[in-house]
């Protein structure tokens, strides 16, 4: 099998780090990941098995401070960022001079339009040399840029709420059937999760339990991946996340005017093409709905729709794992692409 790759996760306390460590730790092509802690504080978080102990019994994770030293001394050759957009947008133009490669779970080099990015209120050091990483950097949805993530040097992972949406829609928006001018809306609904491990007066218990809350309508920061993905105009899409009172998984219902009218099978026809060898993707066969309980703890994300009896309007629905295919699994799957290996490596 050759060589093992040299790989480290900063960030791996938080739920999207901690199952990247996971995933990694059992993967048959990556050394024992180096994980590190963003605290200068040696002994701050000793063991991340002490955070998680679903990992106990195999010998300890130990956690270290993060240092370039350090990467440089244990061979890093892929770094993982698990970290806030504004670390993440520091930290990736050092790592990339330094030769090592990058894969970031955070939003910082996503977006290439300056309007989309300006949610971040980015501060860079060093404008030109951003802008040049900006451009440079790939977007990591595999289904779309598989040829464009074998052998990059810097891979910006998706958002959740982004994933499930532009993979819903991106065939319809490639064969070119789907009525703009009606406009385009996405109903998106996620687990507490995906707002991050620290608690906030809107993610306590008391807040989510038996309850159902919309937020950032018109400016969620997913929007602009949307857009810019299936070169949408704001006009013509309405995104709305809502949170949910369960742990983890995200359903979108997406609501689409045909151009002209069809029939189910010949919608089926346009998902089945496109994500023919497409490894994690399902279609389902209509009138089949897939449910976040069947995408829990895996990388698929699993698409379904309803055609409507006049044949011009159309309900899809798609559901993923936020931590998995929606951040985790998906960096893997990245990860795998980069260095020329089978998609499905250490995600099965």
């Amino acid at each position: 099998m050759g060589p093992q790759l040299h790989t480290a996760v900063l960030g791996a306390t938080g739920y999207s780090g901690y199952e990247l460590a996971r995933l990694l730790l059992r993967h048959p092509r990556v050394e024992t990941p180096v994980l590190l802690s963003r605290s200068a504080e040696k002994d701050s978080r000793p063991d991340l098995a002490h955070l998680y102990p679903a990992l106990s019994g195999n010998g300890g994770y130990p956690m270290e401070p993060f240092s370039w030293d350090l990467l440089q001394q244990r061979g890093v050759e892929l770094l993982f960022l698990a970290t806030p957009h504004e670390t993440s947008r520091a930290l990736a133009p050092e790592a990339l001079a330094r030769g090592l490669r990058v894969i970031d779970l955070s939003g910082a080099w996503r977006l290439k339009e300056e309007q989309n990015r300006a949610v971040y209120k980015f501060e860079d050091k060093d404008a030109a040399t951003a802008a040049e990483l900006t451009e440079k950097a790939i977007y990591g949805l595999p289904e779309l840029h598989a040829d464009r993530i074998f052998g990059a040097p810097l891979v910006a992972n998706p958002g959740c709420y982004a994933t499930s949406v532009i993979l819903a829609l991106a065939p319809l928006v490639k064969a070119g059937v789907i009525d703009r001018e009606k406009g385009i809306i996405s109903d998106s609904k996620s687990g507490v999760s995906g707002a991050g491990k620290e608690p906030t007066a809107k993610t306590h218990f008391v807040s989510v339990a038996d309850n159902l809350s919309a937020y950032g309508v018109f400016g969620h920061r997913h929007l602009g991946e949307i857009l810019e993905q299936l070169t949408l105009h704001t006009a013509e899409f309405i995104f709305t996340p809502h949170l949910l009172p369960i742990p983890r998984g995200i359903l979108s219902t997406i609501y689409v005017h045909l151009n002209r009218t069809m029939q189910s099978h010949e919608v089926e026809g346009y998902f089945r093409e496109f994500y023919a060898g497409k490894r994690w993707v399902r279609v389902f066969p209509t009138p089949q709905l897939p449910q976040i309980q069947y995408s829990l703890y895996s990388n698929y994300c699993d698409i379904g729709f309803h055609l409507a009896q006049d044949g011009r309007r159309l309900v899809l629905v798609s559901c993923l794992d936020n931590l998995l295919k929606g951040a985790a699994g998906q960096a893997v799957q990245n990860m795998n692409l980069m260095y020329g290996w089978k998609e499905d490596e250490g995600l099965q």
